[in-house]
């Protein structure tokens, strides 16, 4: 399963300041299903996401990192998590040395793409 470092983030009850994750995200076959902390993603085009958890329904923004690091709107107050996984690749994209403690966070996320699980629930 190809995987890709990428921002993720809750738009479900949120305005633009959800939980977000700069993080690993694994990717279908067709590419049309996007995996990350056990969920499973599909296109929406919803209002506020561009993404909908497939279980649960809640809208997801999922995009490509930014360079200029950027990913979160200006007004946003929340911490971006940051991938431990990622990290290296993050600075070297951003072209940073460090993060700015007052914007990210550095956290472990396990790689669990509930892919069987989501296999059984759609051909049910």
């Amino acid at each position: 399963m190809k995987t890709e470092m990428r921002y993720i983030e809750l738009k479900t009850g949120f305005s633009d300041d959800g939980p977000a994750w700069i993080a690993p995200a694994a990717f279908s076959k067709t590419g049309k299903t996007v995996y990350f902390n056990n969920h499973a993603f599909i296109r929406y085009n919803g209002i506020s996401g561009n993404y909908a958890d497939i279980e649960t329904g809640e809208e997801y923004w999922i995009s490509g990192v930014k360079r200029t690091g950027s990913n979160r709107c200006p007004w946003s107050r929340d911490k971006i998590t940051v991938a431990r996984n990622v990290l290296d690749e993050f600075l070297a994209l951003t072209g940073q040395a460090s993060l700015d403690s007052s914007q990210y966070e550095i956290a472990d996320i396990p790689a669990n793409y509930p892919v069987e699980r989501i296999r059984a629930l759609l051909n049910d």
